[in-house]
C-alpha cells in the first residue's frame, strides 16, 4: 500500500503542510515513521481521513482547482461491477466520481488509498493514475 509524506498528504488535501502536521499531531489522521525517521500516512488512511475533512470544509475554503479542471487527490472508494467500475476520489474539499470501465480501472491498477487526478471535461470525469 502506498504511503504519503506529510507534504504529499497537505497537497491532496488542500492544505499547508503545517496544517497537516497539526492534524497528524492532534491524532486526527495515524502517522507512522520509515527507515529514515519520516512521519508517513497509509494511504488506507489517509483516504479516510479526506472525506471527514471534504465534508467539513465550509462555504469560505477556496475552491481546489486548476486551470486545465485537474483535481489531484486521493482514491476513496472503487466498486467493480461486471462491466463497469465506479471510482470516487477526493480532491481537498471536493469530491469526484467516474463511471467507466472495469477494463480501465484493472488497467490503471486503482485502489483506495492510491493518488489519482480527477480531470474534468463537460460532464466527463476521467481517472489519471499518477
Amino acid at each position: 500500500m502506498q504511503s504519503y509524506t506529510i507534504g504529499q498528504a497537505a497537497r491532496l488535501l488542500g492544505v499547508s503542510p503545517d496544517t497537516a502536521r497539526r492534524w497528524a499531531d492532534a491524532g486526527r489522521v495515524a502517522t507512522h515513521r520509515d527507515e529514515s525517521g519520516r512521519r508517513l500516512i497509509d494511504g488506507r488512511d489517509l483516504a479516510a481521513f479526506s472525506i471527514e475533512v471534504g465534508q467539513s470544509a465550509g462555504e469560505e475554503d477556496d475552491a481546489y482547482t486548476s486551470a486545465r479542471n485537474a483535481f489531484p487527490g486521493i482514491v476513496t472508494a472503487v466498486k467493480i461491477g461486471d462491466v463497469a467500475a465506479q471510482v470516487e476520489i477526493q480532491a481537498g474539499p471536493h469530491r469526484l466520481v467516474s463511471l467507466l470501465t472495469r477494463e480501465a480501472v484493472e488497467e490503471l491498477g486503482l485502489e483506495v488509498g492510491m493518488q489519482a487526478v480527477a480531470r474534468v471535461k463537460s460532464t466527463s470525469v476521467h481517472i489519471d493514475r499518477t
